[in-house]
């Protein structure tokens, strides 16, 4: 996962500055301008939450899919989904904003900001932008970026508001229906349910071990028995739980050995599996090979 921290060392080293960690970075908010951005970013988790106006094409990296971006677009990331980026056009332009999950939180209005696409975890974070959109929404980054030089003592106060205003630009572009929680009970667990699991993953580190892996740990999480999580989940979805948790480990597995340099048995630890045994013998049963046979089929 980029931490905060890890961001102003790249921004230092793609503006050739000095690295500006100086500042108060657990209660955090800043704005740039998106000829900071580099060319390609890494794919990742971030620690902190980032709102960016782009101008320029290229593709977006987002979760287990990529979006092509080839107009004027308003991007919501979180710190649960990885993400990267990757400009195919010279020209870069448009702004971001980033700021910490405790910088946010000193806001008492967070009803709007949890039903936002800020926090969503499967929704779309992606919002194209018409010119009268467009039009709007530089406006705000532009008073963003006068605000960020003044010495006005409530500033930050300010920046809060500005957030709201592009929160809710996004509802209008999206109506606000889209993001009003579920009203049947059993859709509302399903989606929960699948929230959760994707909260878990991408395992950024082989020393972090997987807590949630079976559905019985994630009925727990859900405050609802196991038997009605597997009903409701099964009926949403034609597949149980249980497949479901397979499904995504196996995709973790398959990333990890293909983009990462562990061994099988960090990989395994990682997942949840007590024995590399145990995780060649769930592997192979998933995807017909043991690990080591499909990390070396990548080679060839």
């Amino acid at each position: 996962m980029e931490t905060i921290h890890d961001f102003y060392q790249r921004f230092a080293l793609t503006k050739n500055t000095a690295d500006p960690t100086s500042a108060h970075l657990f209660d955090h908010f800043n704005v740039f301008q998106r000829d900071a951005c580099s060319f390609l970013t890494p794919y990742s988790r971030r620690d902190y939450y980032k709102i960016s106006l782009i101008i320029g094409t290229g593709q977006l990296h987002y979760a287990n899919r990529w979006i092509r971006i080839d107009r004027p677009a308003l991007l919501f990331s979180n710190p649960i989904v990885p993400y990267a980026w990757e400009m195919d056009s010279p020209q870069q332009a448009g702004w971001f904003c980033l700021f910490t999950e405790e910088f946010i939180r000193q806001e008492s209005r967070q009803v709007i900001l949890k039903k936002s696409p800020l926090f969503k975890v499967n929704g779309d974070p992606l919002y194209f932008l018409d010119q009268q959109q467009l039009d709007e929404i530089t406006f705000i980054f532009e008073k963003m970026m006068l605000e960020k030089d003044s010495d006005y003592v409530y500033k930050y106060d300010v920046f809060r508001n500005y957030l709201h205003l592009l929160l809710h630009q996004a509802l209008k572009i999206r109506p606000t229906q889209q993001f009003e929680q579920q009203r049947n009970a059993a859709v509302r667990i399903t989606h929960l349910f699948f929230e959760l699991l994707e909260r878990q993953f991408p395992i950024d580190s082989p020393h972090f071990q997987l807590k949630m892996k079976s559905a019985t740990d994630y009925a727990y999480g859900l405050s609802v028995h196991v038997n009605h999580l597997n009903k409701v989940v099964k009926a949403s979805t034609g597949k149980t739980t249980s497949a479901h948790i397979a499904s995504r480990i196996t995709q973790e597995a398959i990333s990890l050995l293909q983009h990462t340099h562990w061994n099988i048995s960090e990989i395994a630890y990682s997942l949840g599996f007590e024995y590399s045994a145990y995780f060649t013998k769930f592997f192979k049963k998933n995807v017909g090979v043991s690990p080591k046979k499909y990390r070396e089929s990548l080679i060839n």
